[in-house]
């Protein structure tokens, strides 16, 4: 059936369009941390928002699946499907995921249509790495997690994002602030 309101009276009753902020890039990178920092923003700013990330997908809708590659292109499946709903209500949903092959990717593009912004979170293997605020990279180079992203399988970084943020050789600020401007100009408030 449906719906009895449309995105127009979406738009109207929220002030901006419904979208997906996809940041993907390497563990390590900024992703959540920016994330969270674009939903406080966008909030203070009168922007309805969501941020879904590792702590509250993969404890709950998502907690049947494992780390291979199958299950982390079904991870990024659900997720890309959430986040189209989330965005079809007329909420931002700011989505922080490895998600690391471009065939995914374009999957939750496809899924989410217009509303979907790809931002590249740039830091190299090294800089992540150096920070490894989990203590992962350590782990997969000790062999304890053999198919981590970028150790023991690859990660595919995006060819044509909408906007890429260099969190490898500038502060969070700085990073933060470009995100917030690309989605202020990419979702504008009507208020």
């Amino acid at each position: 059936m449906a719906h009895a309101v449309d995105a127009h009276e979406r738009r109207l009753h929220y002030g901006h369009a419904g979208a997906v902020i996809w940041l993907t890039g390497l563990s390590g990178s900024g992703k959540s941390s920016l994330a969270m920092g674009l939903e406080q923003a966008l909030m203070r700013l009168g922007y309805s928002c969501y941020v879904l990330d590792g702590d509250n997908i993969r404890s709950g809708l998502n907690s049947d699946l494992g780390f291979g590659d199958a299950d982390r292109s079904e991870n990024i499946r659900r997720i890309g499907e959430v986040a189209a709903l989330f965005a079809d209500a007329g909420l931002v949903c700011i989505t922080a995921f490895i998600s690391p092959f471009l065939a995914d990717r374009a999957l939750a593009r496809a899924r989410c249509k217009q509303g979907f912004h790809e931002i590249h979170v740039a830091a190299d293997l090294a800089a992540c790495e150096a920070r490894d605020p989990k203590g992962l990279y350590k782990k997969a180079r000790a062999g304890q997690l053999p198919s981590f992203t970028g150790i023991g399988s690859p990660y595919e970084p995006p060819v044509h994002p909408e906007c890429v943020i260099s969190t490898g050789t500038e502060a969070l600020s700085d990073s933060l602030a470009t995100l917030l401007d690309y989605v202020r100009h990419a979702v504008p408030l009507a208020r």
